[in-house]
């Protein structure tokens, strides 16, 4: 979830994440539809791992294990947490069965190149950054709201490898929302005149 100029940071609710003096959180709440409606469930319905920023984890950890009924799979699937602060995860200290804390970048090409189910990354904006830094994204799932906010995290920072996608499927809403599939096409290929 993100808005045009590409802010990212606590679309849920105003009390998501604060961080840096952040005052809009919850400003996906006015653009449900049907529509997106519809393609959230087919993505939580979808059988996934999890890589997680401890930050994102936690606010998760702290929710989902409560409200599984929605979600189901969020508490079967794995979820790895790139962190370098956090220990470990146990259960009786983040109430979240199947988590497993990962410390370095190499931690992460090992899990990708496992065999396994998908990995989906929600949220974690200094997570994705590292991945779009070291072309490890294989797959973008993008709403695009129709507003910008000026500042917080952003899902793009300075360093991001430039890299083609191709658009392999999309929806607009009723109140605006691009909805947007892109996967990986390869190195960005240029014309020369």
């Amino acid at each position: 979830m993100i808005t045009l100029d590409a802010v990212m940071q606590a679309p849920g609710g105003s009390k998501e994440d604060a961080s840096g003096g952040f005052k809009y959180g919850g400003w996906t709440a006015p653009y449900g539809d049907e529509i997106e409606g519809k393609v959230v469930q087919k993505e939580l319905s979808q059988t996934s791992d999890y890589l997680l920023g401890r930050k994102t984890f936690e606010i998760w950890a702290a929710y989902w294990p409560e409200h599984g009924d929605f979600w189901p799979a969020i508490n079967k699937g794995t979820k790895y947490v790139f962190s370098k602060s956090m220990k470990k995860s146990d259960p009786k200290v983040t109430g979240w069965k199947n988590s497993v804390v990962i410390k370095n970048l190499a931690d992460i090409k090992k899990l990708k190149n496992s065999k396994g189910p998908d990995i989906q990354v929600w949220g974690s904006s200094e997570l994705v950054q590292l991945l779009l830094k070291n072309d490890l994204v294989d797959e973008l799932r993008l709403k695009i709201y129709p507003l910008t906010l000026g500042k917080g995290k952003k899902l793009f920072g300075n360093g991001t490898i430039p890299t083609e996608f191709t658009l392999t499927e999309n929806f607009v809403t009723t109140t605006g929302v691009i909805i947007a599939c892109y996967k990986r096409a390869g190195k960005v290929k240029r014309v020369s005149i």
